[in-house]
This record gives C-alpha cells, structure tokens and sequence, in this order.
C-alpha cells in the first residue's frame, strides 16, 4: 500500500471502519484504485457493465466519475477562459457549471445499439462488443458479477484483454471465472446476491472517492 499516500488511504480506513466484513477485500481495492489511478493519469477511461442490478450499479459509478462526487471540480482556469473566449454570454455560464470529469461509460446504457447487435449477431457479446468499438490500450473494463460468471460480462473481460486494456472484477466471495481472468478482483464476502449488492457500493463509492481526491483534491490545484 505504499503507494497510495494517507490521504487515499483514510477513504479505505472508513470504508473498513463502516463495513468490517471489507477489511479481506481491502488490499485488492487498492489494487483496483491504482490500476484506474495510472489509466487517468494516461488520458484513459473507464468501461462499466453488469447485468440487472449491477447494470444499475455500472451507472451510478458512471455517475460519481463524471462530474462532482463530494469536491466541486471547477473547470481549470485555462479552459474557463477558452469558454468565455469561445461565447461570452455562453462560455460565462459553462465557465461557472462545468465540472471536471474522469471519462466513464456504462455499457448497459445504449438500447439502440445493443439491440441492434442482439438482434443481428450473437446476444452474448453486446457488451464484448462495444468494448471493442471503445476500448485502447491503456483503458480499464470494470466487470460487476455478484455470480462472477456472467457469460456477456467474461466475453466483454476477454475482449478488453485482447485491446491491451486491464480488468477489474467486481464478484460476491466465491472463485469464479471473472476472477480468473481479472488483473485485479474485488470479492465482497457474501454468496447472496443481494447481500453482494449491497456491499458492492460502498466498495465502488470508496474508489469513487479516492479517485475524485486524487485528480481533484486541494494539492491538485
């Protein structure tokens, strides 16, 4: 862990002191969080999927990446001023709205096209799919299975390796083949699916969170 400073380290600290069952997971959300730490340093991003509620779970850390978590993120003065430069009545108001973002996106969240590819190919690989049309090397998949064996999720896993891309595995306690084919998995220590759920978010939160206090805390500005 030496190389997350204590400040990341408090998000951890709390996550363990709120959820003790998590202290086993903590060493591999470290990993995690470095592994989405060195693809944003390097102009990276961040492919999300699961199924049913872990789909909605890929869209709430969608929503914490890009735009303000607990920190306001203001847009950095060169580009405030581009936006002004741009339109003054206009660029005043996305100078003063606009937030920083960390690039995500949720690949349950485009019906057209992954109907269009269900209906025309093989159902299975909608998500291999657009990890394929999204994915560079450099980026991260991060695959949510509370099973860890959700076949459209392993074929979006085994893709994203293949674009030279890393994978984060988001699994309840049990092995399965996400873990096997993860750089790095986080299991939360429970079999029931919904039990799984529910510790997952505060796991993705604390990553959220550090992540956010990495690239736009007050030592960043």
């Amino acid at each position: 862990m030496n190389k997350v400073n204590d400040r990341l380290l408090k998000h951890i600290d709390l996550l363990v002191e709120r959820y003790p069952s998590l202290e086993s997971a903590k060493n591999d959300i470290v990993a995690a969080y470095l592994l989405l730490e060195e693809s944003y340093e390097n102009g990276g991003k961040l492919l999300v999927a699961g199924n049913g509620g872990s789909a909605a779970d890929a869209e709430h850390i969608v929503g914490e990446l890009m735009k303000g978590f607990k920190l306001p993120r203001k847009p950095e003065t060169d580009f405030a001023e581009k936006l002004v430069a741009e339109n003054q009545e206009l660029g005043s108001v996305l100078a003063e709205n606009l937030q920083g973002a960390l690039p995500a996106i949720a690949l349950d969240g485009h019906p057209a096209l992954s109907t269009a590819y269900m209906n025309d190919c093989e159902p299975l690989l909608c998500f291999a799919q657009q990890v394929n049309g999204y994915g560079k090397a450099g980026d991260v998949f991060l695959g949510i299975s509370t099973s860890g064996n959700s076949k459209n999720v392993l074929f979006a896993a085994t893709t994203a390796h293949a674009k030279g891309m890393k994978v984060i595995g988001l699994t309840g306690a049990k092995d399965s083949k996400l873990k096997d084919m993860s750089d790095v998995c986080i299991k939360a220590p429970q079999t029931e699916t919904y039990m799984i759920q529910e510790l997952h978010l505060p796991i993705y939160h604390c990553l959220c969170l550090m992540l956010e206090d990495r690239f736009f805390g007050e030592k960043n500005h």
